[in-house]
């Protein structure tokens, strides 16, 4: 790719690190840093934990496919980072640490989808160009006919 300035491998090393930063910083904040006082432990695990091992296969084995729709995951950690950073002043420091890597994750992981997917051939054509498509299939079964 000519425009494209970091290879899609190390996009993909980028967005597994901020995956990854999550996956281990979330616990550790919310069960040893900060446990919270009105959730309990389960709901706290159901609630931040576990949507970040849905995509974990599909990231590890680099499917493009994950990676981009793992960003609508990510988004409920971008969230949760901007709310505590904006009303909690006791764990703006922690809620710093998980917008980065969500922000990570999220830029990382939307240009390594792109770019990986433009290598493997998966990019979405054009309306314009399947209506085409469409319209010259039309014509040879009409001419057949």
């Amino acid at each position: 790719m000519k425009n494209q300035s970091i290879s899609t491998d190390n996009l993909r090393k980028i967005a597994l690190f901020g995956y990854f930063g999550l996956l281990i910083f979330m616990p550790f904040w919310l069960f040893v840093l900060a446990p919270s006082e009105s959730l309990s432990m389960p709901l706290t695990f159901i609630m931040f934990i576990l949507p970040l091992l849905f995509p974990l296969r599909g990231m590890l084995k680099g499917n493009p496919y994950t990676f981009a729709w793992a960003n609508f995951i990510v988004m409920i950690y971008f969230l949760h980072s901007l709310t505590t950073l904006w009303v909690s002043s006791d764990e703006r420091i922690l809620a710093a640490i998980e917008f980065i890597f969500a922000t990570t994750m999220f830029f990382a992981g939307s240009y390594y989808s792109k770019y990986r997917g433009i290598e493997l051939g998966l990019g979405l054509k054009k309306l314009k160009v399947e209506l085409k498509e469409e319209r010259e299939a039309n014509d040879l079964k009409n001419k057949k006919n």
